[in-house]
């Protein structure tokens, strides 16, 4: 099975690994291959830019990689305040309604800060892109380990949510057109203790401004639902392949096992798992003619400590992960790759490697 074949790669793994540097080669080595490609990330630290060498990636925008080859690359970076805003313009019913909606207080906040949001707006965004057709392949750099679980959670849970009876209870007209909670405003002295209590606890003018962003987003509800699905679709779909990256090194092997049983049981298409930066094997100390000493002065003691660290932590991954997953090993390369021609290489030599894992 040719990985060049999945129009949706996704690289998820632990931070630390690499990701961003792989994705950013498999993107260039999709592109010399004659392909048009997409690489995005929604990954804060905003590396992919400075991998690819492009100095200014806009956000949401699609920046072209000048390439001397028969395909096309371009890199984007998610940003899910944006992707909201645009959803909001482009879905509410009419300008009021729009406006309602980007003026209130606590839409402002629950777009920029909110956990879980963060995650489901760059789903919204993959969705968008790979719904236009603009590209023959995207990918799709992920943040660490637990956040990107997060991202590929979101769509379920905005549909639970969205299904659920809390959103019936928060679409209540809880305040009268004064502002004052409707439970409380025929009561008096009593009400306005019991106003006053609430205000204290968790502040009146966040409650309002609550009620009125459910009340104003209520004709938006069937739309976002309807997306979230599809983008489960998408995720699960027989053409988007997950790459799982991870490092050598015992200490990665229990977060990959994981991430890996995750990913499966979700329903995800788990390709090879691929251990990035690993050590080549180096004489141990004493095995030519230089004394032990000279070794350890000289590096060799450690680097053959280091080749065998590794080769054991890959072989005890294997073992655990059984015949059930193939792994895939890139070396550790003399210079990190930081330029267009080394990230290439390294993509051409990734892509073969993942492509006989795949057909074996």
């Amino acid at each position: 099975m040719d990985p060049r074949s999945f129009p949706l790669v996704i690289v998820v793994g632990s931070g630390g690994v690499g990701k961003t540097t792989l994705a950013a080669a498999l993107g260039l080595a999709s592109a010399s291959a004659g392909r048009d490609t997409l690489v995005m990330t929604f990954d804060p630290s905003q590396r992919l830019k400075d991998a690819l060498g492009v100095d200014a990636v806009a956000a949401e925008q699609e920046t072209e990689v000048p390439l001397p080859a028969a395909g096309r690359l371009c890199a984007s970076l998610l940003d899910a305040r944006i992707t909201f805003d645009r959803l909001i313009e482009r879905y509410a019913p009419d300008q009021e309604a729009r406006e309602r909606i980007l003026r209130n207080r606590f839409y402002d906040n629950l777009s920029g800060h909110l956990a879980g949001v963060l995650e489901y707006m760059a789903s919204e965004r993959l969705f968008e892109v790979a719904r236009d057709g603009a590209h023959e392949r995207i990918i799709l750099d992920t943040p660490p380990t637990r956040q990107a679980l997060d991202f590929l959670g979101a769509p379920e849970r905005i549909v639970s949510f969205l299904d659920s009876g809390a959103l019936r209870i928060a679409l209540k007209p809880w305040f009268d057109a004064g502002g004052q909670l409707r439970a409380t405003s025929h009561l008096g002295a009593l009400g306005r203790n019991v106003e006053g209590f609430f205000d204290r606890m968790v502040g009146l003018e966040l409650l309002r401004d609550m009620a009125e962003f459910f009340q104003a987003f209520s004709p938006l509800y069937d739309g976002f639902r309807e997306r979230a699905v599809e983008v489960q679709r998408l995720l699960r779909a027989p053409g988007t392949l997950f790459v799982l990256v991870s490092a050598p090194g015992r200490q990665r092997v229990a977060d990959t096992l994981f991430f890996a049983r995750r990913l499966t049981e979700a329903g995800y298409r788990l390709g090879p798992v691929v251990i990035n930066r690993v050590h080549p094997a180096f004489p141990a100390a004493g095995s030519g003619t230089s004394s032990l000493d000279e070794a350890a002065h000289d590096g060799r003691e450690l680097l053959h400590w280091l080749g065998k660290r590794d080769r054991e932590s890959v072989s005890a991954l294997q073992s655990l992960l059984g015949g059930s997953r193939p792994l895939v090993e890139v070396p550790l390369l003399p210079d990190e790759p930081t330029d267009l021609e080394s990230l290439s290489a390294l993509g051409v030599m990734l892509g073969e490697r993942l492509d006989d894992a795949l057909g074996s």
